[in-house]
């Protein structure tokens, strides 16, 4: 779920759920910054009604499919009213097991390298005083595993605030094909973390489209700009689908490589087949799909393309545009 749509399911959550009588619609649309946002704090006034009427409609059957009872009654002006009574959407007490309670001490463990570092301790802190174990050792429950979501970038923090803000950014950002970084003016939709790299998915605004840029090739400093944004965001935003398939995760062929000894183990790892072939040098079989080729120019000359030719031809014109720049 975009960000957006899900901080305007909260808001409308929290206007139910904190009223002491039935709220109109003409109410609700009045307390909540994105609906004023949208389509203005009166009815009848801006000719959006029915905009709005459709989204408020959407909102309110999705958070009743997320389990929250609101009631439909009418107020003493004849107006109907929606409220979400306390008593009808207590949760249950909170029971975990021990399996349960290490989980969740390793969930928020998985943050300490970032700024949501001090929100997960303080999350585990709240679910120990409803009943979290306070014994139960995540380490000791699940071996030596010590989760981590690395967050070297810079651009992490920035960007992740600029995601859940909804401002526009600009960076400069140095693709694999180029020898020196160009700027970026892109609306930020979601981060996600990929076999260990972090990528930002969002819409490039000089190109007028959708993209996936790597935060590791992002230089320099993210910088903020004013606006809203021009395109709609998605509800789903599939970042690992877009990386993979650059990957060649997707891929239904094969390609020969030749690769330095003791180099290049994102390849290794991809290998169906390795043949030592001597003088410092492995015979790689790996998948061939969309975007190998540039992938295959992050290695430099630690990777050689044997076959297919026209994955040779490719790893060679993008080598030769960044030796041109």
């Amino acid at each position: 779920m975009a960000i957006a749509k899900a901080e305007r399911l909260m808001n409308l959550a929290l206007c139910l759920l904190g009223t002491r009588r039935p709220l109109s619609k003409r109410e609700l649309r009045e307390s909540i910054e994105a609906y004023v946002e949208a389509f203005g704090p009166d009815m009848g006034a801006t000719g959006s009604d029915d905009s709005f009427n459709r989204m408020f409609e959407r909102d309110k059957d999705d958070l009743r499919e997320l389990g929250l009872v609101i009631e439909t009654v009418e107020n003493l002006d004849g107006e109907v009213g929606y409220l979400a009574r306390r008593d009808s959407n207590r949760l249950p007490p909170i029971t975990l097991d021990a399996e349960e309670a290490a989980a969740l001490g390793l969930a928020a463990k998985v943050w300490q390298q970032a700024r949501l570092a001090g929100a997960a301790s303080g999350a585990l802190q709240k679910l120990r005083a409803a009943g979290l174990p306070e014994d139960v050792d995540p380490y000791e429950a699940h071996g030596a595993l010590e989760p981590r979501i690395p967050v070297h970038e810079a651009a992490f923090e920035p960007l992740m605030l600029a995601c859940r803000d909804r401002r526009p950014v600009v960076f400069d950002y140095r693709k694999a094909t180029a020898a020196r970084p160009g700027p970026r003016h892109v609306e930020p939709w979601a981060l996600e973390c990929w076999r260990g790299h972090w990528y930002l998915a969002g819409w490039d605004r000089d190109r007028g489209a959708e993209r996936v840029f790597r935060l590791s090739r992002i230089t320099g400093k993210v910088r903020s700009r004013s606006g809203r944004f021009t395109a709609e965001v998605p509800d789903v935003v599939t970042v690992r689908e877009t990386v993979a398939s650059w990957a060649g995760e997707t891929a239904d062929r094969s390609a020969l490589i030749r690769l330095r000894t003791d180099a290049g183990y994102p390849l290794r790892a991809k290998a169906t087949s390795v043949r030592e072939l001597g003088d410092g040098w492995d015979e790689l079989e790996i998948p061939y799909g969309h975007g190998l080729d540039a992938w295959l120019v992050e290695f430099g000359p630690d990777v050689v393309v044997l076959e297919p030719a026209e994955l040779r031809a490719d790893v060679v014109d993008r080598l030769r545009a960044v030796a041109k720049g």
